[in-house]
């Protein structure tokens, strides 16, 4: 009998997620299917046992059910229940255990992408929002020595860095205060929705003290180059959009439930291929 993943979410109809993980599927020649399932916030529970009496063997949860799911879930992993959000239930036995492979998947986009130890660098990241928390949980878990944090209401910025239960020196700034003093900053990493469709041209900080050897993400990767990169790349800083962090968050969660590694370039490429990028 074919294994069924999927995910769920409300809008679910632009995920890309099928696409990516049935491709995956057929390549391995693993005997499984993966769907995106509408469900709305009021049949979150019904859906999620539905999911476990059907058999379902895992399942990607995307918005806005990310920290609505956890109370029907048997288990949570320390750092997704550190976040306060889960993306990926694997099931083991008859328990769901839910996980958060978003800040993981961005580290492994930076591990393949710019170096493979990142502990001593100087990290900016910029927005306090949960992408923002799932970055900077899993940096400060993975040992990162030095994550600041600017935001526009400075007190979500305060919030999430004091609710942080992982060891790193840390302060929370304001906006002004990160463009001040970007040159001391290695690694960049911008989380907000700022830069996205129909508002292009916006960004969310000016990089005019960019010290040109960091490196500057974007989590946004629709477009493909943001403002805020094209800036940092003119300025002669090497960039990275969030493509790699969509790609490596979708091959964690693969691994965890089926026990193999995905082509993560082919992965890519299937993505790529859909936006139209290149």
């Amino acid at each position: 009998m074919r294994e069924l993943y999927g995910v769920i979410g409300d809008p679910i109809a632009h995920s890309m997620s099928p696409l990516m993980h049935n491709d995956a599927f057929k390549a391995l020649h693993y005997d499984a299917d993966y769907h995106a399932f509408h469900v709305t916030p009021d049949n979150l529970e019904a859906a999620v046992k539905g999911m476990k009496a059907i058999g379902v063997s895992g399942f990607n949860v995307t918005i806005p059910h990310k920290t609505a799911i956890i109370p029907y879930l048997d288990e949570i992993d320390p750092l997704a229940e550190a976040i306060g959000a889960v993306n990926t239930v694997v099931r083991k036995g008859t328990k769901w255990i839910g996980y958060n492979t978003d800040g993981p998947g961005f580290i492994q986009s930076l591990k393949e992408d710019w170096k493979e130890d990142v502990t001593n660098e100087h990290v900016l990241v910029v927005g306090a929002g949960g992408a923002a928390k799932a970055i900077y949980y899993a940096l400060a878990q993975s040992g990162v020595k030095q994550i600041d944090i600017c935001n526009r209401t400075l007190e979500k910025a305060i919030a999430l860095q004091q609710a942080n239960p992982f060891h790193c020196q840390s302060k929370a700034i304001t906006l002004q205060d990160a463009e001040e003093c970007l040159a001391q900053y290695s690694l960049i990493v911008q989380t907000t929705s700022i830069g996205m469709h129909p508002n292009v041209h916006l960004q969310p900080i000016s990089l005019k003290h960019l010290n040109v050897n960091a490196y500057v993400a974007d989590i946004i990767y629709n477009p493909f180059e943001t403002a805020f990169l094209a800036e940092a790349k003119r300025l002669g800083a090497n960039i990275q959009n969030g493509l790699g962090m969509f790609i490596y968050q979708g091959a964690i969660a693969f691994e965890k439930w089926t026990g193999q590694t995905p082509d993560v370039k082919r992965m890519k490429q299937i993505v790529m291929d859909k936006l139209g990028g290149k």
